[in-house]
């Protein structure tokens, strides 16, 4: 049984990671989740914790975790794929700031992470932002990129968070 930790971060694609987390409970795969406070502005714990039949780990200093959420989190876990990566999470990462529960835990996690960034286009596209992308992708970070389409910007482009099933599939990738 794979040990899959979901990282969720503030964008309006974290709704569509609801889908992603139900697929891969229904794949037989265990799930937890870690949110940030901002990904709690665009959706509840409710939905993952009713998905995975476990609490969603939004406090870096959670009693229920004694050895702290980043540490335990990080040990049990076989992948860590952040869906929806907002333009913040990806600076944090590439950068090593440890400000939060999930930026604390993607920099004590060992084992391989996907990343699927979501975002405006015109943030997609900034050259700070490229620059920690190849950052990332240098320090041995995946990513599953984003896809060109309607963004909540009311404008096409590149910038939608991939398709939950293409996630899952990257995710399934490792385990083949």
């Amino acid at each position: 049984m794979t040990q899959i930790l979901i990282g969720i971060t503030g964008g309006i694609a974290s709704y569509k990671t609801a889908s992603l987390v139900s697929e891969l409970v229904q794949n037989g795969d265990q799930v937890d989740v870690v949110m940030t406070q901002a990904a709690l502005q665009f959706v509840g714990t409710a939905p993952f914790a009713a998905l995975t039949g476990t609490p969603v780990a939004i406090d870096t200093f959670d009693a229920a975790f004694p050895l702290g959420a980043h540490i335990e989190l990080a040990r049990k876990s076989d992948l860590l794929c952040v869906a929806p990566a907002t333009a913040n999470f990806l600076a944090k990462a590439a950068n090593g700031i440890a400000d939060d529960l999930l930026s604390t835990l993607y920099l004590c996690f060992t084992g391989p992470i996907l990343m699927a960034p979501a975002m405006n286009n015109e943030m997609w596209e900034k050259s700070a932002v490229q620059r920690n992308v190849d950052q990332l992708r240098s320090d041995g970070v995946n990513f599953i990129e984003p896809q060109e389409g309607w963004l909540s910007c009311r404008t096409k482009g590149i910038g939608r968070m991939a398709e939950p099933t293409t996630i899952r599939e990257a995710i399934d990738s490792y385990f083949q």
